[in-house]
């Protein structure tokens, strides 16, 4: 029986995986310009980090996480999102004792036990920014309007940008007192997870997708009207920073995310038919999460986007890739003796930087001809019987079928005029 992949992971194939390689080309320039580094986590984590920093009353910690012993007794976990790994890193490599703010990017896969639709897998490939160090208004206007310059950029339309405020602590303990009071007569019909969530953290069963639990919550009271003056004055100022910056956006006072850590400003960006959800970008900031993973209280504010998420609303959008860089020479074989002579040259033209291929399975030089149409060069180079004999080869263009001798010493630098970028 034929071996086949875990259920809810992909394979990608070399005729996709350019796309993939196009789009993080997109991210890391705009990193770039934004003064974000990259960050690379490992893979596997302590447990404890997500415990701690998601926090254990999120879906990610109480039902998704990939968590074993290893070898030597040590509960560990593949990691399901970026950010906590991020705040360690921050941590352990003692980011915080330079310059702030700490402006840095990843990009590789994350894991996460759910159960596979179009857009969501068990692994799947996240990027995502993170800052440290700084509680300015001004951090969440700029990551925001980063996230949205990213989609612009990328081709994306219909883009709706939901932003709210969840507070801090004070503001949370008002609001949970006040969501409490009102969830009780109702606490029947909410699902068993949130009915334990609601002596824990009452404020996740406004995230939770139930219809009992939503329609339990409707007319809840939001944690928008029982903001702070510090929280108020914050979230004020990040919807004047965007309306000068020209982004536009919504307030959803029910928009709380998935996770513990977040304080101040949440959002989400949603477009409509891609799957499972409508939503493929989310952040916010988590001012307590340095904090909470054993250093200061560190400010800090991210926001990660699905790269399956995104490439698939590109292509249901219809945005138009860039020409895939393929091939433009074929070095052509005439002959078993010209076989060495064939491989040298390909390799000369690969060390001057253009693509090049030759035959690898001795096929006739029709086949190649036709091997070399597929692959869509510009130029054949034919390699062999009397031409090679006095040092020729033979050049065909493959737009027009035109065919010339040129000098084998010559026929590399030709080649690399004609074909320089």
């Amino acid at each position: 029986m034929l071996t086949q992949r875990p259920k809810g992971t992909n394979d990608f194939l070399p005729q996709e995986t350019w796309k993939w390689q196009y789009v993080e080309q997109i991210l890391r320039e705009v990193c770039r310009q934004y003064g974000y580094g990259e960050l690379r986590t490992p893979i596997f984590e302590h447990t404890e980090l997500f415990q701690r920093g998601v926090g254990e009353t999120t879906d990610i910690v109480e039902k998704e996480m990939y968590t074993f012993l290893d070898k030597g007794g040590r509960s560990v976990t593949l990691r399901p999102e970026g950010t906590a790994a991020a705040a360690r890193a921050y941590l352990e490599n003692r980011l915080h004792a330079g310059p702030q703010p700490v402006k840095v990017y990843y990009i590789g896969p994350m894991f996460r036990y759910d159960k596979p639709q179009a857009g969501r897998y068990r692994q799947f490939h996240q990027f995502g920014v993170e800052v440290f160090g700084s509680d300015e208004p001004v951090v969440d206007a700029e990551v925001i309007a980063m996230a949205m310059e990213i989609y612009r950029r990328l081709g994306i339309k219909d883009l709706e940008l939901n932003i709210n405020s969840v507070g801090c602590p004070v503001c949370r303990a008002r609001h949970r007192e006040a969501l409490q009071e009102f969830l009780r007569p109702q606490l029947a019909s909410l699902c068993k997870d949130c009915q334990s969530r609601f002596e824990r953290n009452p404020l996740r069963i406004l995230d939770c997708k139930q219809e009992g639990c939503q329609a339990a919550t409707r007319g809840a009271p939001t944690i928008t009207r029982q903001l702070c003056p510090d929280c108020k004055d914050h979230f004020d100022q990040v919807q004047t920073l965007l309306k000068a910056l020209g982004v536009p956006f919504t307030v959803n006072e029910r928009l709380v995310r998935g996770l513990d850590y977040y304080t101040k400003t949440a959002f989400e960006i949603m477009v409509k038919d891609i799957g499972a959800q409508s939503s493929i970008c989310g952040g916010g900031r988590y001012n307590g999460l340095v904090g909470e993973l054993g250093g200061e209280d560190v400010p800090g504010i991210g926001f990660a986007l699905g790269l399956e998420r995104t490439i698939l609303t590109m292509e249901k959008q219809g945005v138009a890739w860039p020409e895939e860089a393929g091939t433009r020479v074929f070095v052509a074989v005439l002959g078993t003796e010209a076989r060495e002579q064939a491989l040298v040259l390909t390799q000369q033209l690969r060390s001057r930087g253009l693509a090049a291929e030759t035959d690898l399975l001795g096929r006739s030089l029709k086949a190649q001809l036709k091997q070399a149409d597929r692959l869509k060069v510009s130029y054949t180079v034919i390699v062999g019987g009397d031409e090679l004999q006095r040092g020729e080869v033979q050049l065909r263009s493959m737009s027009d079928s035109s065919q010339q001798a040129l000098k084998l010493e010559q026929v590399v630098d030709y080649l690399t005029e004609k074909l320089k970028p």
